[in-house]
């Protein structure tokens, strides 16, 4: 499978190096072979019909700051072209977030779709803002969507959802869908201001460059920012912990600061994701996973691109 990839920062290069680590198990046990046939970040860009070396395109990341490096050649570029006109099966939308304008990922988005592409991304600018749009035009087009990333980083909780309570009717869930403000909030714990348990996540990689993009505006939510570290003490010594929770019952979604008891199964820590599904038939169910950082993310971009694979061969086999 040919992948063009446009954005190649913490989420693409962990991808390529999960790439270069498990090439051989991805054939053995699901078929796949990806190929990243084109890479483009905002200084440049790299191409090849046979798939690019993958080490060498993080070295030239690593030594020049764009994957334009990779051939030593400084061209002139259009991205949106060469997403249109490279031959390849799928798009990777990994460009950072942006909630004002859901630009460059909305653009990069429907070109792909236009021009027979499947698209994956970890980009909540576009979903926030053009969601019911995108899934018309992809469903148009008979290309896959996929957006696991989006949504707990690496936690398989859309998976969850959609796959594990088939015949099941959810009623309600609660838990914590940010891994970057749970791992501020961790630090917080352990003694740290605000500024600096979120200049730590940026400096890991955690958290967006403005982190208030880490948050959707379609939804009744009140951010972290109002927590300080005398209240997170405070809820220490009660055996709680304050944590961003999202709760959607009755079809409205709250997100906010939420003091928890610390035996409350969604009370975790650092980076981890939880969260509790109430189902109408069998009860609660609760998932945790990793929900922030390179790895984890791009270990969802890859459970996506063998879904649609997958997915793919189902349909073909019905025809």
């Amino acid at each position: 499978m040919r992948l063009v990839v446009i954005g190649f920062g913490v989420v693409g290069q962990s991808f390529a190096r999960l790439l270069l680590s498990r090439s051989a198990d991805l054939y053995r046990l699901y078929g796949v072979n990806p190929r990243i046939v084109a890479c483009i970040d905002s200084g440049g860009y790299a191409v090849s019909a046979t798939g690019l070396d993958l080490q060498r395109l993080l070295n030239a990341k690593k030594l020049s700051g764009t994957v334009g490096a990779y051939d030593k050649e400084n061209r002139k570029f259009d991205p949106l072209r060469l997403i249109e006109k490279v031959d390849a099966e799928m798009l990777l939308e990994l460009t950072p977030t942006n909630l004002d304008n859901g630009e460059p990922g909305i653009s990069n988005i429907i070109a792909a779709m236009k021009s027979g592409k499947h698209v994956i991304t970890v980009n909540k600018g576009p979903l926030a803002l053009a969601f019911p749009s995108l899934l018309e035009l992809a469903n148009y087009n008979n290309i896959k969507l996929r957006f696991s990333g989006t949504v707990g980083g690496g936690t398989p909780i859309l998976e969850f959802a959609k796959r594990c309570l088939k015949g099941d009717s959810i009623i309600s869930f609660q838990g914590i869908l940010n891994g970057t403000t749970n791992y501020i909030l961790s630090k917080m714990e352990e003694g740290l201001t605000f500024e600096d348990a979120l200049n730590d996540a940026k400096y890991k990689g955690y958290a967006e460059t403005v982190p208030f993009l880490d948050a959707i505006k379609d939804v009744n939510r009140r951010g972290i920012t109002g927590v300080s570290l005398s209240d997170v003490r405070r809820a220490h010594k009660r055996g709680n912990a304050i944590k961003l929770i999202a709760i959607c019952n009755n079809k409205q979604l709250d997100v906010k600061p939420t003091e928890l008891s610390n035996v409350d199964p969604i009370c975790v820590n650092g980076t981890l994701n939880a969260v509790t599904f109430s189902s109408e038939q069998s009860g609660e169910h609760t998932i945790i996973g990793q929900g922030a950082g390179g790895i984890p993310t791009a270990s969802a971009v890859l459970r996506d691109l063998i879904d649609i694979r997958n997915t793919i061969f189902e349909q073909r086999e019905n025809l």
